[in-house]
This record gives C-alpha cells, structure tokens and sequence, in this order.
C-alpha cells in the first residue's frame, strides 16, 4: 500500500498557495495583475451552484465583527468570489488559504519524494507529528496577532488529528486578542464532501465537490474544547443536518 492510499488520497497535481487579496477576484476565474493588487494565486473556474443553510453560527460571528472597521480575516478555503466579496465590501482585509489542497499537494510530494527512497538514512520523521511539523514549515506562515477573525470551516475534520492540533495553535498565535474563529463539525462522518461560502449575513451555501482528504475524524465535544483550551469563549449551535457550528473568542 502506497503512502497515499493510507490516507484515501490518490496522486493528483496542482497546488493552492496562500494569497492575500485586497478586491475580488474576477467571477471568470482569470488571473489579475500584481501591479495594483497583491497576487490572488491559482486561478478558479467560474462558481457552481450549491444548496443554501441558514447559520445562526454566521450571524454571531458577524455580530462579533460588527464595529470592528478596517480589520483583516483569513479564510482557510477555496478563494470563493462571493466570500470575498462580503468581507471586503465591509472593509476587510482577506487572505484565503485552500489548506487541504495545499495538504493533499504536501501528500503527493511526500509520496514521490519517498519513492525509492531509503527513509532510514535520510531521516525522515514519518510520524504523524513529523508530517505535521513538515507542512506547517511550507505552509501558512503568518505573523502573531496578524488577524481578527478566521473561517475555518469543517477542515479540522479532515486533518490528520495532530495537524488539526498544531494548525489550532499556530492559528491561535496568528489571532489577536479577542479574535473569532468559526469552525463547522460534523456530528458523524461526512457522506460527502463539501465546501462552503458566504451567501449572505444569514446563511451558507454548500456546495458538493471531489473529495480531496478523506474525514480523518469525528470530534467530541470535550475533544472540540481541548483544541480550543486556550480561547476564552466557545459557543456551539447544532442543526439538524449533523453540522456543529462552533464560535471562539481568543
């Protein structure tokens, strides 16, 4: 069994940087100039239709916003047009991040890297933590206290648990006091895959798309609080649709 198949990811190709956007990017998917504004990354193909979900969890991330000005917040998925739009209409800074394409890109690599290779005398840590440190040293790097708020999504699903422990405190460092996160969790494990955005001040939509990491996880309650030990207010609002949204106040 390949390195791959242990975690149900097939080799594929691409990548999916960090990107720190100032406007929209354009709705067909083009690329813009670095001249006038700082690079988007990978280009994105036009955005496909998706079931709409109210979000109570939403309305109070925003409502912890609300007043806050010119603040900045990093979306830790796909750099959707409408998500983006939203935030920067409100006078936000946004840097999205596709942290499990950019993880499945690290898997690939490792995979072809190890090809061959004699992992014992190159000293290579395969331990779940050693891949964690691995990635996080190519990934995500940003400042402390560089954000108010982040969309986290259902990721930590998806993530090897002691990446999803590593990624909650490096991203607590890069919050500033009083930051948000609002992060969705599924109370079993996910039939399908989806992805999310902001349709409006109210509601999410889903939109159903390839599976790119396999669910890794299905966290408790108490395992949600451990993550998150270091934050000083949790809120949680539960659906019927078997998502937990979640609210953390730094």
């Amino acid at each position: 069994m390949s390195f791959l198949n242990k975690f149900g990811i097939g080799v594929g190709t691409g990548s999916s940087a960090g990107r720190d956007v100032s406007r929209p990017i354009p709705q067909n998917g083009g690329t813009r100039s670095k001249a006038s504004a700082p690079a988007v990354g990978s280009p994105r193909p036009p955005e496909a239709p998706g079931s709409t979900r109210m979000s109570n969890g939403l309305k109070e991330f925003l409502w912890n916003l609300d007043g806050l000005g010119r603040g900045t917040l990093l979306d830790l998925g796909p750099a959707w047009q409408t998500t983006l739009s939203f935030f920067i209409e409100r006078g936000f800074r946004v840097s999205s991040e596709d942290i499990l394409r950019e993880w499945k890109d690290f898997l690939n690599e490792e995979e072809q890297r190890l090809q061959g290779a004699n992992v014992v005398s190159e000293n290579v840590d395969m331990t779940p933590a050693g891949r964690a440190a691995r990635f996080l040293e190519s990934n995500m790097q940003y400042p402390r206290a560089s954000f108010d708020a982040v969309l986290a999504w259902d990721l930590l699903d998806y993530l090897e648990p002691a990446l999803a422990k590593q990624t909650i405190a490096n991203l607590t460092e890069w919050l500033r006091p009083g930051g948000v996160v609002f992060a969705l969790f599924h109370s079993k494990k996910p039939e399908g895959f989806q992805r999310y955005r902001i349709a409006d001040s109210n509601s999410l939509q889903i939109i159903s798309a390839n599976v790119l990491c396999p669910a890794q996880k299905v966290y408790q309650n108490r395992e949600i609080q451990d993550l998150f030990s270091r934050f000083r207010t949790m809120k949680s609002f539960v659906s019927r649709d078997q998502l937990r949204e979640n609210l953390f106040i730094k």
